[in-house]
Order: structure tokens, then sequence, then C-alpha cells
């Protein structure tokens, strides 16, 4: 089977050098992604597209490789076809008929051609001659330019029809590695992630900084959100999550700061340690959620104050969006339901929240902390790659068990998104007396608070990543549970 990669507009304008370093890298990030379901798969294509040629024809292999093209970024969209040499237009014709012969029944349709080269017709040609063959022999009910119900899409390039079984739009944006990498500051929320898939989508290698105020429940689920943007959005690279202790300064902040100003203060402590962070890891920029008048510490007064503590870039790609827009976005990406159900923590609430800082009346503030906490936190920071995650609190659980075979006494739970569920149901074979639930990753401390803690549980998802957090956090709560990947 043959895919047929489009190129994000924004790439097709640029100089032929960047061009091509574009397409060069998006198909090695293709390449890399795509082996793991077709060892054999064949990515090639130097300028108008990407052609990706897969020995996989199942339905099962087939859909992994569509979900895959669909959240590349740098793809604007991508099309399933069937290649032949170009003989004549009878022949495209009889070709076309072998393809939407059925689907054409009791339906209207349109042809529309491409042509690249020189050819003896034209574009409308094919589109007349191949659309009356059509009508004619199959069971179509009729022609409609306007608004068709099927459009038969057909590519001549030079020597070659294509002919498009189906074309499905992709991410857009750039490819990720082809600028340069920025720290996120995630917290798990609805605007942290939606800031971070964009900047993916723009091409910005993105690793992720996490603060954690105190509560081991909130770092598990910042860690699963970063874990699913990777996992979905960006796994052609491997980034890094950082978790920054920062208890003892929220501590400091609440001994020490007016009520009114301890917003900013926290904000601008959180700035200045990411800032060495990044210093660490040789990142040039900052990413955060921030929206303009979203909540008190975001008016624009307040954010000039903040940045004052930087000299990095700082880039709010939410900047002037509004609540329900981000929420939109979370929904079409997947992370609105457990940004919904992020446990919220937050060791620093002033009541009367300052909304038009002055610095130095916030320095002044500060000068009643001792800023060298900031660099002890920093050093007790914990750097992990970001698909080593799970493993690391796998490896907290040295008993959690690892089956590619369910007992009949285990009870099997896909924690996968509904999104996955849908595409590709967990099928257990022929094994009736196994009982086997449907829980999204996000709903699991809820549906736990109701089991049976002497009973078995299998955690199933399909990279095994997202099973390891939690089993191993479940375990710690006193539950028996295990992962199951079978081979």
């Amino acid at each position: 089977m043959l895919f047929v990669v489009k190129l994000f507009p924004e790439i097709t304008i640029k100089s032929r050098p960047v061009r091509r370093r574009l397409i060069r890298i998006l198909r090695r990030n293709l390449r890399k992604l795509l082996v793991e379901i077709d060892p054999g798969v064949e990515v090639s294509g130097e300028w108008d597209c990407i052609d990706i040629e897969t020995t996989r024809n199942d339905e099962l292999g087939l859909g992994k490789i569509t979900e895959c093209l669909r959240h590349t970024p740098g793809i604007a969209q991508f099309q399933c076809v069937d290649r032949h040499s170009l003989t004549d237009i009878d022949a495209i014709a009889s070709e076309c008929l072998q393809i939407y012969q059925a689907p054409l029944a009791g339906k209207t349709f349109a042809v529309r051609c491409k042509r690249q080269g020189r050819h003896t017709f034209t574009s409308v040609d094919v589109e007349r001659q191949v659309g009356g063959f059509l009508l004619n022999h199959s069971a179509a009910r009729g022609v409609d330019l306007s608004n068709p119900e099927i459009t038969v899409r057909i590519e001549v390039r030079h020597d070659s029809v294509y002919l498009i079984r189906y074309q499905i739009k992709g991410l857009g944006g750039f490819p990720l590695g082809s600028q340069d990498a920025a720290l996120s500051l995630i917290s798990g929320g609805f605007d942290s992630a939606v800031s971070s898939y964009l900047c993916i989508r723009r091409g910005l290698l993105t690793h992720y900084c996490f603060f954690n105020l105190g509560g081991r429940a909130h770092e598990l689920a910042v860690k699963e959100v970063a874990l699913y943007l990777w996992l979905k959005f960006s796994r052609s690279h491997r980034v890094k999550f950082v978790t920054v202790p920062f208890e003892n300064i929220v501590e400091q902040i609440l001994t020490n700061v007016d009520d009114s100003q301890m917003g900013v203060v926290l904000k601008r402590m959180m700035l200045r340690a990411a800032d060495q962070v990044a210093d660490k890891l040789r990142l040039q920029a900052l990413v955060t959620g921030e929206s303009v008048a979203q909540v008190s510490s975001q008016t624009l007064a307040n954010l000039a104050v903040i940045d004052r503590v930087t000299d990095k870039l700082l880039l709010r790609p939410l900047i002037t969006a509004d609540k329900q827009g981000i929420i939109d976005i979370a929904r079409e990406i997947g992370t609105e339901q457990f940004s919904k159900d992020v446990p919220e923590y937050c060791g620093v609430i002033s009541v009367k929240p300052t909304t038009r800082a002055r610095l130095e009346r916030i320095e002044r503030e500060e000068s009643r902390l001792d800023l060298s906490i900031i660099e002890r936190a920093v050093e007790a920071s914990q750097v992990q790659v970001i698909d080593s995650v799970a493993k690391d609190l796998a490896a907290d659980a040295p008993d959690l068990r690892i089956s590619d075979e369910p007992n009949s006494t285990d009870v099997v739970i896909d924690i996968r998104h509904p999104d996955e569920l849908e595409l590709y149901p967990l099928i257990l074979g022929n094994r009736p007396e196994i009982l086997k639930f449907e829980v999204p990753f996000y709903r699991l401390q809820t549906f736990f608070q109701e089991q049976d803690k002497s009973k078995d549980y299998l955690l199933y998802c399909d990279k095994g990543m997202m099973s390891r957090l939690h089993a191993a956090h479940l375990s710690e709560q006193g539950f028996r549970v295990g992962v199951y990947q079978p081979t």
C-alpha cells in the first residue's frame, strides 16, 4: 500500500535549501515512527511530497499508519493511494471503477484530476472521460460538480497515475526538531497542555518542567499529560521531564510575603528556577500557558513584572486566546478529559491578589526571602527522559507483574484514550471468563475507589508506558495491579 504525504504549505514557500532540510527532517521522523509498525517500510521523496510504501495491508496495520500520519507535525494532508503506470485515460477509468464501483452505488459524485508533467490530454479531459465511464458502469445516482457525496480524486504525475482511496487532513506545522528546543512549564491543566502542543506542532522540541508544590497525585497527573503529548505528537524525538521540588519555596512565600503579592512572587520564583533548568539543558526559550487577564497574575502589568527575572525568550502561544477556545483545542487533541481531572494543588492563594504589581514593591517583598533556595531546589530536581518516567515509577514497585497472558481470575482494564478504544478494540480471544473493563487512564483513580483490593488487575495500553505509570501508583495504594503486555 502507498501513502502520499503532502507538505505543510509554509514548508513549500521556503527557500530551496530550507525546504530540502525540512523535508529531510520530516522524512527521518516518519521513518523512525513507521518502522515500529512495519520494519520494511520505505519512505522517500525530495521535493513535492513524501511517498510511504508499506507491506502492511491488514486493517490494524493501515489504521496505525494512518493514526501516526495524522499526528505527525509537518503534514498538511495525506492520501492512501493505488499507483499504476500511465497508459491512457481508458485504463485510468477502468482502474477507478475497481475502487469506486461499490462506494458509488446510490451516490452523487465528481471526478477531480491534478497533473504534473507533459501529456497529450488535460486534467479536464480525464475528469470528463472518467466521470462518464463511472456513470455508465456503476449504480451512481448522478454527477454533482458542486456538492458531490463522493469525490473521485486522481493525480497524474509524469508516467504514473495515483488513484486516491481516501484523503485525511494532517496536523500541519513544521517537522519536529526543525526548530530550536524549548522548556515548557507544565502544570497538567488545560493551558499548559495546549501551549505545549502548539509548540510541538510548530516544530519545537519541547521539554517539560514541573514545579512540585506538594502532592503525589498531582505529580502523577502531570507526568501523565506530558507522557500523553509525547506519545501522540512527538515520539520521534526523546525529550526530558524535569521535576523541581518547590514546597520549601512555597513555605517561604507564605511566611514572608504580603498576601496580595504572593501570586506574582511565586511566578517570579518559578521563572527563576526554570531559567536555571533551561541553562542546564542548554535551552534558550521558556513556554508558559498564560492568557491575558485570565487570572489575576496574568494582567499585562503583572506579566511585565514577572518577566523581569529572566533573559530567556518567553513564548506564550495562548496569550490572546479565550478559555473556551483553549478547551476546544484540548478536546481536539485529546487532553481535555484528564486536564479536567488533574487534582488541583495551589499552595499560594491570595485573598485579594494584586492586578497591578509594582516592581519596587515586589522586590521589597522578595528581599525577605532567601533566594539561594531556588538554586538548591534546582540542584535537587529530578531530570528524566520522558519514556523512562513510567519505568522509573515501576522500578519503585519491584514486584510489578508483567503478563502476556491473563489468568482466568484477572480483571483486565483497557486504559487507552476513547479514540484508540474505538479504532482498535482489545480482543482477548476465546476467553469469555476474563472480566474486562474500558476505563480511560484519566478515570482510573475514580474507578479504583470502588474496587476490591483482594482481586488481581492487569492494565493495558498500546505501548505499555501509561499502564506501568498507573500500575506502580495503584500498587502503592495497596491494589494488586500489574500490566498486560501481549506479545
